[in-house]
């Protein structure tokens, strides 16, 4: 596993996570608490009810879904500097604010299939392993 990955990601749906590392980081230099920057129980709990009652859901559905659902924990100055330093781009607070929170969706993705909350595989792999 990769150290450099938060726990419980396996980098199956987040290619980069290190506009969000960034961002721990900026909200650490300015003395805000990462709580919200952060998966916590609650986040799971919600992934486990959306998974159980909307059986077969498609993983964009609930990468938007959860993009909303993270939106406003994310600290948009935090946000726009995250990316600025990582990528050299001036992104606007609401498309950094979204980007982050798209960040941590993908990452409570993959820590809800690492954990058992769910499942899912990609389209190739069936044929790509020969079964």
């Amino acid at each position: 596993m990769n150290s450099d990955l938060p726990f419980f990601a396996d980098a199956s749906i987040v290619g980069d996570y290190r506009p969000l590392k960034k961002y721990w980081e900026i909200l650490r230099k300015k003395g805000s608490s990462l709580d919200q920057a952060f998966l916590n129980r609650r986040d799971f709990d919600h992934l486990s009810e959306v998974v159980m009652f909307n059986p077969g859901i498609d993983l964009e559905s609930l990468l938007n879904m959860f993009t909303s659902w993270f939106i406003e924990r994310i600290d948009c100055e935090a946000a726009v500097e995250a990316y600025r330093e990582v990528y050299g781009i001036e992104l606007d607070k609401e498309e950094a604010r979204k980007g982050i929170a798209r960040i941590l969706a993908g990452w409570l993705i993959e820590a809800g299939r690492s954990v058992g909350i769910l499942k899912y595989r990609y389209p190739w792999s069936r044929a790509w392993r020969g079964t």
